[in-house]
This record gives structure tokens, C-alpha cells and sequence, in this order.
């Protein structure tokens, strides 16, 4: 799998559909497989901004993902938000 450097949560969304997509899981099923309701991973994809963190490691966990922080690369100022 690719790595993602994210800087919004909607990115964080849409690559945690992605991932669900690609490994073929409904969001029901990865919710049962994580012990939460379908609407919250549906919410977490579309807007994973106002969740608390425990549930996203939840839905990183049932995806096989991990999270990793590491100081931020220089960019150009232009192109940064």
C-alpha cells in the first residue's frame, strides 16, 4: 500500500474508504468487525473531524493500519494549505 501524508481530516477519510474499499469490506461489516455502528464509519469517512481518536485507531486497526507522526518536511509555503 501507499503511504499518505495527510493535513486535513478529510483526507484521513477518504483514506481510510479507500482502504476498506480495496481489502472489499462494506462499512457494516467493518463495523461489526470493530464493534461500532455502520453510521460511524460512514461519519469517520466523510468527516472523521470530530471523532475521538480511540475510534479512528479503532477503524486503522480493523484496516491494518497504523499511524505514524515524524517531524514535517520542509515545503513550499505556496503549496502548504
Amino acid at each position: 500500500m501507499t503511504e499518505y501524508t495527510l493535513k486535513t481530516p478529510q483526507q484521513l477519510g477518504a483514506i481510510l474508504r479507500g482502504r476498506r474499499r480495496e481489502k472489499a469490506i462494506t462499512q457494516q461489516a467493518m463495523g461489526e468487525a470493530v464493534n461500532i455502528r455502520q453510521a460511524a464509519v460512514s461519519q469517520i469517512e466523510n468527516d472523521p473531524s470530530n471523532t475521538r481518536f480511540a475510534r479512528i485507531f479503532q477503524i486503522l486497526s480493523g484496516l491494518d493500519l497504523e499511524l505514524v507522526v515524524r517531524p514535517r518536511r520542509p515545503v513550499d509555503s505556496k503549496t502548504d494549505w
